[in-house]
């Protein structure tokens, strides 16, 4: 199937969405999530309960890992991706 420049599947949305939260993704994948949302009713609803979780996270300001413990699961992560990586 040829991939399209302008038009994106569901599940392109949906990662593009979850970029986009995090400020991730770029201008042009945001654009094309635009164009999406105007006809997609399914990436309507999938960005209103991705704001909304977001929001409730941010403002009940929740904190589940101390830092140190994120800092320790960031190194380990690293370290088993270049272990990964070298195999």
């Amino acid at each position: 199937m040829k991939k399209s420049l302008l038009f994106i599947s569901l599940d392109e949305a949906h990662h593009i969405c979850d970029k986009a939260q995090y400020e991730e993704a770029t201008g042009w994948e945001r654009f094309k999530l635009k164009l999406r949302y105007t006809w997609c009713r399914f990436t309507r609803n999938y960005i209103k309960r991705n704001t909304l979780l977001t929001e409730t996270f941010q403002n009940n300001k929740l904190h589940f890992l101390r830092p140190e413990e994120i800092n320790s699961f960031k190194r380990e992560f690293d370290l088993a991706l270049k272990n990964n990586r070298d195999n």
